[in-house]
């Protein structure tokens, strides 16, 4: 399990095991956060069966924000803004299908 841990403090640039843990934290902390707001926000829009290919389709598009301006929050209150703001931009350059600058 440490060399798991190892690779991700590589790969994400962290300066410690410590924050690499508080990391996975603030993931989990949102996914749990966003499986209890699910279904309130998606019956708000009005979709309330999750048996329909429009739903999940929808279900994506309505969270998606959510989810990042969620992970957002919980990265400023772990103290791990910064990394998480960077993490938000590298991922919508990936999804408008941009190249990330390398520093």
């Amino acid at each position: 399990m440490p060399h798991f841990l190892e690779r991700l403090k590589t790969k994400w640039k962290l300066n410690s095991l410590r924050q690499v843990w508080v990391v996975l934290l603030v993931f989990a902390c949102t996914g749990f956060t966003i499986m209890f707001i699910r279904k309130p926000i998606m019956n708000a829009i009005g979709l309330e069966r999750p048996n329909q290919i429009g739903w999940y389709i929808l279900y994506f598009i309505a969270i998606l924000p959510v989810y990042q301006v969620i992970l957002l929050l919980y990265g400023a209150l772990f103290g791990q803004f910064k990394f998480f703001w960077d993490f938000e931009k590298r991922m919508l350059q990936r999804m408008l299908g941009r190249k990330s600058e390398k520093k």
